[in-house]
């Protein structure tokens, strides 16, 4: 006070401003140096905020140290509110390692909001634990934006009904994202006309109930960002869906580039929602024209784009392909790093919890000292387990044993079940107590079973669980249920869909210092990530190479056709409702086409006559070299079967089969502005039919010219002359 006094001001709050002790980094310490005085100053301070002489700002409550704070600030306010929520604080089932903070956390709102308990809102709570996480002033983060504070503190204000009981009942459900409306999802893009923007929420409105919630999400952001939006940044007095082609040719290119400056890979879901956009305004405009007649428009985006997108999904299959091959023989060394991660830290808490404090234990040749703080002996002291931290003698890292086990055994348990049973991640965090089945066949042997609830086919599936998958989902359970546990109940939050399930025992759930919470997909991508670069530093194979929970299903799928089994029985285990899409997922390796080939060739062999093997006659020899001189054409060669004749009409650019000369390329340039001046010519006369045919050509054309280029950088391999061998 006497301090503050100096200052000028009418109030001690005014004095307490101008001191500059209300800014972050200033603690009232710095007035004393020795110790004890330094206690004594910060005390005081702390009884100036308990009985609201001073409110001080969260950065300056949070720049100083107070002990028990809590416990000050409940005598001082002697509040009845206060008292009852310490009280149901100290009865709900937690360790009393966490009632301290859940009291601080309310006590420091109120001291940095200066409102009392009863005045205190969800709103006004979550503003604090926002602050607080924005900040980095949460107890135990590691630096801003890492956690929230006060979980236990909102669970017993809801219990208590302080909050509305039909709120959230959890911090963490009321920081999560909720379901946009139509309105809200076309009004994030700032569509400038309000009549297309009017036209757009009653589309989606009208396609709402035929999709779910990330399908409307993507469709709307195609829509009302991707299309209006940009076509507004293109032609700000564009009133209508009448888009001509110099406009549409601008969008086109505009849209092919992503807000970062790099090129968007996949265009084709915006194109195509586009088009349905269209059709669906002319198809509903015959039964409701009042409403939707006067959008009625030709659609922009032509049948050739569109067509071409067969050709693309190829391409997409092409790289997804290349990636199976490339992380197929890096799988068992991740597997690897993960079992041993897991078992060492295993062996290693085993070894160390019963080792006192500054003892060593050498495990697999590392050396670690056990580590022993006054916070151990105070959760020891209020009836909880010390968590078993050491000391590694040869990195000087600190390691918590207890946590890193722990987080080990779920990332081991996550991959395993990813990789024997090939479900997507949301399904396997999804898995349940309940999906643990069983099926007594005939003779008597039990086969378990795993129910997977649908995710993305919505279509329930049973999958036989291998010895290995069997071993994994059983140590899962056997984790959460030591000590006679059950598995607790909870809610699971769905980020597509932007919605919690009812409480379900999920098996992929962890807690987490109050509570307990369901592993998110983000977490899973983020620790293979993490581990794949670990695994950089010593094989090389990962510097490039990442794995994402999606690569072990296309791994089991291939696996599994590959080892001959029929790929309608891997459809149905993998919940493709469709044998192509199960196709899409299979990699075929060079051995399996060589292996397969080489027994097609033996088993025709045997089926064909033998006199079929005779020697060549002559008439058959030169027959055999004709046939290769009329496949020479201009531009090339023609790879058509032997003694088959030209199926396209010598139409070379659109056939298939045609293989360019890498030396006809300048004739593919001038091949292509002849095409263009023509194209020309049928734009001026109108010759729509005409133009459609151009454009197919050209797209062909395009495409063998990149594919001859891209083939012509390769280097030929010389195999040298064939010599014959003298008997």
């Amino acid at each position: 006070m006497h301090h503050l006094s100096q200052f000028p001001g009418e109030t001690w709050q005014e004095r307490w401003e101008a001191s500059g002790f209300n800014q972050r980094g200033n603690p009232v310490s710095v007035l004393r140096s020795e110790p004890r005085e330094r206690s004594q100053i910060g005390t005081g301070a702390a009884c100036l905020m308990c009985l609201r002489i001073i409110q001080p700002s969260l950065e300056a409550f949070r720049s100083n140290i107070f002990l028990y704070y809590g416990q000050r600030f409940l005598t001082a306010q002697n509040d009845p509110l206060l008292e009852r929520f310490w009280a149901e604080v100290q009865a709900t089932p937690v360790n009393q390692v966490h009632h301290g903070p859940a009291l601080f956390d309310v006590t420091v709102a109120l001291t940095t909001q200066g409102i009392a308990l009863a005045d205190l809102t969800p709103a006004a709570f979550l503003h604090y634990a926002w602050e607080c996480r924005r900040q980095g002033l949460v107890l135990g983060a590691r630096g801003a934006g890492s956690r929230f504070p006060g979980h236990l503190a909102w669970q017993v204000l809801h219990t208590m009904d302080h909050f509305p009981s039909h709120g959230p009942a959890t911090l963490k459900a009321a920081l999560l994202n909720r379901r946009s409306t139509v309105e809200e999802l076309v009004d994030r893009y700032k569509i400038r006309n309000t009549e297309v923007r009017h036209l757009l929420v009653a589309y989606l409105e009208r396609r709402k109930p035929e999709l779910d919630y990330s399908t409307l999400d993507n469709l709307s952001r195609h829509l009302a960002s991707n299309f209006w939006a940009t076509v507004e940044q293109l032609a700000p007095r564009q009133i209508d869906l009448r888009i001509d082609g110099e406009l549409y040719q601008q969008w086109r290119e505009r849209v092919a580039v992503r807000v970062d400056g790099k090129g968007r890979r996949d265009v084709d879901p915006i194109l195509r929602a586009v088009r349905a956009l269209y059709a669906d305004l002319q198809a509903w405009a015959a039964a409701e024209p009042e409403q939707w007649a006067i959008w009625v428009a030709p659609c922009p985006v032509s049948d050739a784009e569109v067509r071409g997108y067969g050709i693309r999904k190829r391409r997409v299959k092409e790289r997804m392909d290349d990636r199976t091959r490339q992380r197929q023989p890096l799988l068992n060394t991740l597997v690897e790093h993960l079992e041993n991660r897991y078992g060492h830290l295993r062996d290693l808490l085993t070894q160390v919890a019963d080792t006192p404090g500054g003892q060593t234990v050498t495990l697999e040749g590392r050396t670690y000292r056990r580590l022993w703080s006054r916070v151990d002996e105070r959760r020891i002291r209020l009836g909880a387990l010390a968590n078993v931290r050491v000391l590694d003698l040869e990195s000087g890292k600190n390691i918590n044993v207890t946590h890193a086990e722990d987080a080990a055994f779920w990332e081991w348990a996550i991959v395993e079940v990813l990789r024997h049973s090939g479900v997507r991640i949301e399904e396997a965090l999804e898995l349940t107590h309940l999906s643990i089945r069983q099926y007594q066949r005939p003779n008597g042997e039990v086969i378990a079973l795993l129910v997977v609830a649908p995710s993305k086919s919505d279509r329930e599936r049973v999958i036989p669980m291998s010895a290995e998958l069997f071993a994994v989902i059983a140590a899962i359970v056997r984790r959460h249920t030591t000590g006679g546990q059950t598995i607790p109940l909870l809610p699971r939050y769905d980020p597509k869909e932007r919605q919690s399930s009812a409480p379900m025992p999920f098996l992929f759930q962890r807690k987490i210092g109050t509570k307990h919470e369901v592993m998110s997909d983000t977490t899973v991508v983020n620790m293979l990530k993490r581990h794949c670069v670990e695994l950089a530093e010593q094989h090389p194979g990962f510097l490039a190479t990442s794995f994402t929970p999606h690569d072990f299903r296309r791994l089991l799928a291939t696996e599994l056709v590959n080892s001959g089994l029929p790929i309608h029985i891997g459809a149905a285990l993998l919940g493709h409702l469709n044998l192509q899409t199960t196709r899409g997922y299979v990699a075929v390796f060079n051995e399996d086409v060589v292996r397969h080939y080489q027994g097609f060739l033996d088993r025709r062999r045997q089926a064909r006559p033998a006199d079929e093997y005779r020697p060549v006659t002559e008439p058959e020899w030169l027959g055999f070299e004709e046939h290769f001189d009329q496949r020479k054409v201009e531009l090339g060669g023609c790879a058509r079967p032997y003694s088959t004749p030209c199926q396209h009409e010598h139409a070379c650019l659109r056939c298939p089969m045609i293989n360019i000369n890498p030396k006809m390329l300048p004739r593919l340039d001038e091949i292509e502005v002849d095409l263009l001046a023509r194209r020309a010519r049928a734009e001026a006369e109108g010759w729509l039919g005409e133009i459609e045919g151009i454009d197919l050509t050209l797209s062909f054309l395009r495409q063998k010219r990149d594919q001859t280029r891209r083939l012509a950088r390769v280097a030929p391999v010389d195999l040298g002359i064939p010599g014959i061998a003298l008997r």
